[in-house]
This record gives structure tokens, sequence and C-alpha cells, in this order.
């Protein structure tokens, strides 16, 4: 399994979002792009719990 990269997670959402907010983005690929917007927020998150956990 290939190890996650939270800081290439986080530029890929800011791509979809700048992508999403462009006008000629149709809504097909809106739907698109918010979906991989949820699969990348719940690995962020994990990601982030994660590193919590490591902490405390």
């Amino acid at each position: 399994m290939k190890e996650f990269d939270y800081t290439k997670a986080i530029a890929e959402l800011e791509a979809i979002a700048a992508k999403v907010e462009d006008p000629k983005t149709g809504v097909d690929d809106i739907d698109k792009y918010v979906k991989r917007s949820k699969e990348l927020l719940e690995a962020c998150r994990a990601y982030l719990r994660g590193t919590k956990e490591k902490l405390d």
C-alpha cells in the first residue's frame, strides 16, 4: 500500500477547488470532483487523527 502524502492531498484539494470554481467546469465534472474531494478529506482526517494519537 502506498504511503499517504498529506501535502499532495492538500494540493489536490486546492486544485479541485479551483476547477469547481471555474465557470467552464461542467456539472458532471463537478460531481466527479466532489466525490474525489470527499475521499481526500476522509484520508486527511484519518492521517491527522493517526498523527494526533502518536503524539498523545
